[in-house]
């Protein structure tokens, strides 16, 4: 089956890097125009120039600090111009914020939120005017396995991916009268930049595909996952393929989460 998404138009934030650039890749190849949103113009840049190169779709970049309720106003309207609707809307910018409860202090707790759970809110609040009015939409909001299955120390993410998920249940029960389908993506072990980073951070004497092989071992697949997997799994969400899936929490970790 072959998933094609021309004529679509896609918001994809954090989009320079890792699962982001990975599925804004996916979305142009299938024939979607990309707005590729993400904090570092320089970044963006590269990013933008290796997804259009050999693709015929649109594909622009936004700076934009998803933490900020002006920046996420300002590049809606950015993108709106260019494609004069959004069909898609993937909330994937964040990182992993994890300590002891009892070291977390109120800015630690409103930082994660705001880059985690308002960004999404305030995105889809921006976006699903139109998406109703057009009676089809696309929203992808990625958490992690955590969200289910929270371990100790996992806070403050764990509690603001939990909330992004409860938002995506929200959404979808509001969304599907009008064909506005809204899911999440939980992400497990996945070889991204952050791997590469907490492989350099560590300072372990594993090379850093003996470090991946290593971590891989604890999920049952036996190896940790691809960005082009996950992606995969977002395109066929966001397609006419996936039309009658809404509301779901989807792990796409290799069977790590002991929550289905």
């Amino acid at each position: 089956m072959e998933i094609r998404l021309d004529g679509r138009s896609a918001i994809v934030t954090g989009a320079s890097k890792g699962l982001g650039f990975a599925m804004a890749r996916a979305f142009a190849e299938a024939g979607a125009d990309v707005a590729l949103i993400a904090r570092r113009p320089d970044a963006l840049g590269e990013a933008r120039r290796a997804i259009a190169d050999g693709v015929k779709s649109r594909v622009i970049a936004i700076p934009c600090d998803v933490a900020q309720a002006g920046d996420i106003a300002a590049a809606h309207a950015a993108a709106m111009r260019e494609f004069g609707k959004v069909d898609i809307l993937v909330n994937n910018a964040g990182k992993s914020a994890t300590g002891a409860f009892e070291s977390l202090t109120d800015a630690d707790w409103q930082a994660d939120l705001d880059l985690k759970l308002f960004a999404a809110i305030r995105f889809c609040r921006l976006v699903l005017p139109q998406m109703k009015e057009r009676r089809w939409g696309r929203i992808i909001n990625v958490l992690n396995i955590g969200a289910k299955a929270p371990r100790a120390r996992s806070a403050p993410t764990s509690v603001s991916r939990a909330a992004g998920m409860a938002l995506t249940k929200v959404l979808a029960g509001e969304g599907a009268p009008f064909n506005v389908l809204v899911n999440a993506l939980l992400v497990g072990l996945i070889v991204t930049d952050q791997i590469v980073r907490r492989h350099r951070t560590e300072g372990t004497n594993l090379s850093l595909e003996d470090y991946v092989a290593k971590a891989g071992a604890a999920v049952p697949l036996g190896r940790m996952g691809s960005a082009e997997e996950f992606a995969n799994v977002a395109c066929l969400l966001v397609s006419d393929a996936g039309g009658f899936v809404t509301g779901t929490a989807i792990n796409v970790d290799g069977g790590m989460s002991p929550v289905v």
